[in-house]
């Protein structure tokens, strides 16, 4: 049972708590209402800057005699987050390298005082500012909305952009004859604390030019520890004020190490009055590619670089920044709150297929995905093979199931000079890998357009997706060696997934390709795990969701389910026959389901018998009727160990089911508890009604200053308690 507690009994309670930061300057928390931070961009009454901000930050940059960014301020804590200016970005063309504004004298670069701002001169060997444009945000892909539950998502982002263009100038006046002209591209978002910048390089001569490297983004950042020493092989810490994520991650399951090539953290030579004895703290950011993109320009062509996103993060709690990331990912890539149920079939037949669609079309799943290892073939150039799942196809569309399938890229050899070669002393992630530049590389991305145009099918898992691989072949006219290939053939794989986003193709990869289009990725587990015991199976499910939940959404990740063998175990770790093993398929669904995450169910049916019928529409009903909130945030509780209980809180301040917390027992005991649960996140305060296991009555209960609700809990053994929160 459950009832309230006075605020008496709180010490010595377990809780979540995530709260604004102590030093917070605004009235009103963005996580909780955004509505009031509008994104303008305004010029300076003399001309001389031009001001980006929402509220929440805030970007001055100097667009008169120079041009540079004056300050990049944290409106939410009141911080200066850049100390000294730099240009706006750098760019090296046909083997010459230009600073794409900048200003000069500053006399320390420990601060920067309106004085010496309003003495700084413009770099006379630097691209010079010729032009500012502001307008509104434009979409940089189609995003065809098909299966979003969300209510909260729009696309574009709302906001504002500006353009400023640099030019090689004489006399203050664009030169004559300027082969080349190049825009810095900014975008400020509505009710988050995230810019977007990125370089366009045009082409205005009448012969190719060459645009060999470019860094889209300088800051010189307030450090964020005060080492004197510089001991032991690890490196001084970076600062945390700032996040930055870009389009081109891959090769990981996490951020940070998917945009680890492209963004970096350096020493800066200018700060000479830092305290670090050897000047080596890490406090100049860099955004740009280690090597290339070495990518030709004809006349009259415009090249772009990737697009960098900042995220300034109000405080070190790594529940909140966790939140701020999330919400990031809902505003620049939407298509994350797609979350369909989906089962993966191990079976390839017509007949087959169409069993598991009325299976799925029973119990209410939405997707099923022709598996890995099912022996379906998505690379076929044969037209009668694709008529016939055109015809399945449409089969399932009037059942209401999408269909889909799964193809490897990545991580096989192809023979033939069509493999990535890697330079002396690197190494292929994956062991093996095409080069998609290739012969076959292009024939199979050809072979993946006219599989789906035919087929009509809206669901890909493409595994091994490329992990950015230098490969030191000439594959003319694509890829001209090492320096460009990672480039040319990320642009292929780019290209294709922002074409599947706007044919509304669901996308399952297996790497970090959210912004540039991909749905899903796995939350995070060891593959070799779902070979294990089903009991140990269940407490892996539990802590790889409450560990990727972190810096994701739970609709962002999938996890999995062996309904029947996978990676070994044998009959110890499947749950075929599944009528034989309902209570742990219970168990593994609610897992996943109570926490907002999508497994991929993978075997050759959903259920065997009547009765696991019943149990899995039941659990479908159950995470349909609650949707809203369990696609919500997540603030982390309890992480599951085996020995005692484990939870998640969703939360959402613009619903009715304001939160609901998730508990399991994995115990063989009964246990009782008391809970701190926090309702910050929530918009709640003062009181909270609450429900447990969907009962009709309800309670009231007090919250402490801290918006915390304390509540005991009696939970059977080896149970699912849920406990619904309104206002």
């Amino acid at each position: 049972m459950l009832r309230p507690s006075t605020l008496a009994l709180f010490l010595g309670a377990i809780f979540a708590q995530a709260l604004p930061p102590e030093n917070y300057q605004l009235a009103t928390d963005w996580q909780l209402d955004a509505s009031p931070f509008k994104a303008t961009a305004t010029k300076s009454e003399n001309g001389e800057t031009l001001t980006l901000q929402n509220g929440l930050i805030r970007r001055v940059i100097r667009i008169k005699d120079g041009c540079a960014t004056l300050a990049l301020d944290d409106l939410m804590s009141g911080r200066s987050l850049v100390r000294s200016v730099r240009p706006e970005g750098m760019v090296t063309i046909n083997g010459q390298e230009f600073a794409v504004g900048g200003l000069i004298g500053q006399p320390n670069h420990a601060f920067l005082t309106p004085e010496w701002q309003a003495a700084l001169k413009a770099d006379p060997n630097a691209l010079q500012l010729i032009g500012v444009e502001i307008s509104e945000i434009k979409e940089r892909m189609p995003w065809k909305r098909v299966r979003s539950h969300a209510t909260d998502v729009q696309w574009p982002p709302k906001g504002v952009a500006a353009r400023l263009e640099f030019s090689l100038v004489k006399d203050k006046q664009p030169l004559a004859g300027a082969p080349f002209r190049v825009s810095i591209h900014y975008e400020l978002y509505d009710g988050i604390p995230v810019w977007s910048k990125w370089m366009t390089v045009e082409n205005i001569s009448k012969k190719p030019l060459c645009v060999e490297r470019f860094t889209s983004e300088v800051l010189a950042v307030v450090e964020q520890s005060s080492d004197v020493e510089s001991r032991g092989p690890s490196p001084l810490d970076q600062p945390d004020s700032i996040q930055v994520e870009t389009d081109q991650a891959f090769g990981s399951f996490t951020s940070r190490q998917a945009n680890s090539h492209v963004v970096r953290w350096e020493k800066d030579p200018l700060y000479t009055s830092q305290v670090n004895y050897y000047r080596e703290t890490p406090c100049l950011l860099k955004v740009g590619p280690t090597r290339g993109p070495a990518q030709d320009v004809a006349p009259g062509e415009t090249f772009s670089t990737f697009r960098a996103f900042g995220l300034v993060q109000d405080s070190s709690d790594r529940e909140r920044r966790g939140l701020a990331q999330r919400r990031m990912y809902r505003v620049l890539a939407p298509w994350v709150t797609e979350n369909p149920l989906m089962h993966h079939l191990v079976a390839s037949s017509p007949e087959a297929a169409r069993a598991a669609i009325d299976q799925a079309a029973d119990v209410g799943f939405e997707m099923i995905i022709l598996s890995f290892g099912s022996g379906f073939n998505t690379e076929t150039n044969d037209p009668a093979y694709m008529d016939k799942w055109r015809k399945v196809n449409t089969y399932a569309q009037s059942k209401g199931i999408e269909l889909g399938s799964y193809s490897l890229l990545s991580s096989r050899e192809i023979g033939g000079g069509n493999d990535v070669v890697p330079a002396p002393g690197e190494r292929v992630t994956f062991g093996n890998a095409p080069a998609l530049t290739s012969p076959w590389g292009l024939e199979y991305f050809k072979k993946l357009y006219t599989f789906f145009k035919t087929t009509g099918f809206t669901v890909l898992e493409h595994d091994g997706s490329y992990p950015g691989d230098w490969d030191v072949t000439t594959r003319l006219p694509l890829q001209k060696g090492l320096e460009d290939s990672q480039w040319a053939q990320w642009k292929i794989i780019n290209e294709y997934y922002r074409w599947c986003r706007g044919q509304g193709i669901f996308l399952n990869v297996p790497d970090y390709y959210f912004l540039a289009g991909s749905n899903k990725c796995g939350m995070g587990y060891c593959e070799v795990n779902w070979s294990l015991p089903r009991a140990q199976q269940v407490i892996h499910t539990r802590q790889n969701i409450f560990d990727g939940t972190w810096d994701r959404t739970p609709s962002m990740g999938w996890m999995f389910v062996p309904l029947s063998e996978y990676q070994g175990g044998g009959a110890a770790a499947t749950i075929e026959p599944l009528d034989s093993h309902l209570e742990h398929y219970n168990l593994m669904m609610l897992s996943n389901l109570s926490n907002g995450v999508q497994a991929c169910y993978r075997g050759p049916r959903l259920f065997d018998t009547p009765r696991v019928r019943d149990l899995v529409k039941a659990n479908v009903d159950w995470f349909k009727a609650h949707r809203a909130i369990l696609e919500s945030d997540v603030i982390h509780v309890r992480r599951a160990d085996g020995k005692d209980w484990d939870g998640l809180l969703h939360v959402n301040p613009r619903l009715k089911e304001r939160a609901l917390l998730s508990v399991f027992n994995p115990t063989n005991q009964a246990i009782e508890r008391d809970i701190l649960v926090s309702l910050y996140y929530a918009g709640l305060k003062d009181s909270a009604e609450f429900s447990i296991n969907g009962a009709t009555d309800t309670t009231r209960v007090k919250l402490d200053v801290a918006s915390r609700a304390k509540v005991r809990l009696t939970l059977p053994p080896n149970s699912h308690t849920w406990v619904v929160f309104q206002e």
